[in-house]
């Protein structure tokens, strides 16, 4: 919005000129969503507590620490999607269709998980939206979103998969590339609603992830950058650094309020639709491999998971005391800030290996 009304009035005011940067506009973002996070913070974590009473209902099953956490609210993903919608609107050129794909899948991922947290909260039931429910809700949105973009695209890029570590090379995946980014964005979603699970652990990594997708958007949007590192330029992708720098603001601002012991959850309202916007950016930028690098946290929350029910399935045995794996260090005594703590590192080592796919070709 800012740099529709003022950056056309940069002839007559010289210094309106930095509306024309990306880098500027992306700084705005992360402030504008940081800023706001910490004012309203406090006052939306009230209101939630007042209306929902008991808060975020606790797994009996789960480790016996979370007891403690009970009559937290839940639904802190207000906050944090308060933030990027504010901060995107403010910054970003709104006449780029990017940066409205992503604005769809996450604030119509947001609206499932509210739905979910919401009948969570009324019901006192942690189970929320039936799962095939949730899933067929989730498709839906990503099916919209993976069409969108294969139609903004330019050929080859909107049916190929690129490599990583390996120059113009692109495998054409015709109209399968259409259900493979709906899976992306499907499956980076639930991988960061698995991961959240300990105060704190989720939105760290997210905001790691989104740091590094930001940069990404940057060169692979920018034609000269691009060429220089090999990677495919994507023309219009440099707008989405914008969004995933007020994704980082409002973390920050989340993380004040989320940090141990947690004054607020962020639930399905902000872990469905953080993980959904980071694939959708992935999708975008040709980068949805090195999501997996980048996001390789939540994929090994994801895969502890999977294993788990597949051996218990299988032989009755369970390979990890309690999955997602956070809860399996928790049952093994790991204090949770060390959990938290250690996760955040690894975080940082993936994001650091997913980087260097930029240079490594």
């Amino acid at each position: 919005m800012l740099y529709h009304l003022l950056y056309p009035l940069a002839d007559e005011i010289n210094v309106l000129n930095l509306f024309r940067y990306i880098t500027f506009r992306t700084g705005g973002a992360i402030l504008t969503a940081m800023v706001l996070s910490f004012v309203i913070g406090q006052p939306l974590i009230d209101w939630l507590r007042a209306k929902q009473g008991k808060g975020q209902p606790i797994r009996e099953d789960g480790p016996e620490g979370h007891l403690t956490k009970r009559g937290t609210p839940t639904m802190g993903g207000f906050l944090i999607l308060l933030g990027i919608g504010t901060g995107t609107l403010l910054w970003a050129d709104l006449s780029n269709r990017y940066v409205w794909v992503v604005l769809l899948v996450t604030f119509g991922f947001g609206l499932i998980g509210f739905y979910d947290d919401y009948l969570k909260v009324t019901k006192q039931n942690p189970k929320g939206v039936p799962g095939k429910l949730k899933l067929v809700l989730q498709v839906v949105i990503a099916g919209v979103a993976a069409v969108w973009i294969n139609q903004i695209a330019a050929a080859p890029l909107n049916t190929s998969l690129a490599v990583p570590f390996l120059k113009d090379v692109l495998l054409n995946l015709g109209w399968f590339m259409m259900p493979f980014a709906a899976f992306v964005i499907i499956g980076a979603s639930n991988a960061v609603n698995l991961t959240d699970g300990l105060d704190g652990l989720a939105i760290v990594p997210v905001m790691i992830a989104a740091a590094s997708f930001g940069l990404i958007c940057y060169l692979v949007g920018n034609t000269v950058f691009a060429n220089y590192l090999q990677i495919h330029n994507v023309a219009g992708a440099g707008e989405l650094a914008v969004f995933c720098g007020a994704l980082v603001g409002a973390g920050i601002g989340f993380l004040w309020f989320n940090a141990p012991p947690a004054m607020v959850f962020m639930g399905d309202t902000g872990s469905l639709s953080l993980g959904g916007a980071l694939g959708t950016v992935s999708v975008i930028v040709k980068h949805e491999l090195v999501l997996a690098i980048i996001g390789g946290l939540f994929v090994l929350e994801t895969v502890s998971v999977m294993v788990q029910v597949a051996s218990f399935k299988l032989t009755g045995k369970r390979v990890f005391r309690m999955a997602p794996l956070h809860h399996h260090y928790e049952k093994k005594g790991w204090k949770e800030p060390t959990i938290v703590i250690r996760f955040w590192i690894v975080a940082v080592i993936l994001a650091l290996v997913g980087l260097s796919t930029l240079k490594l070709r």
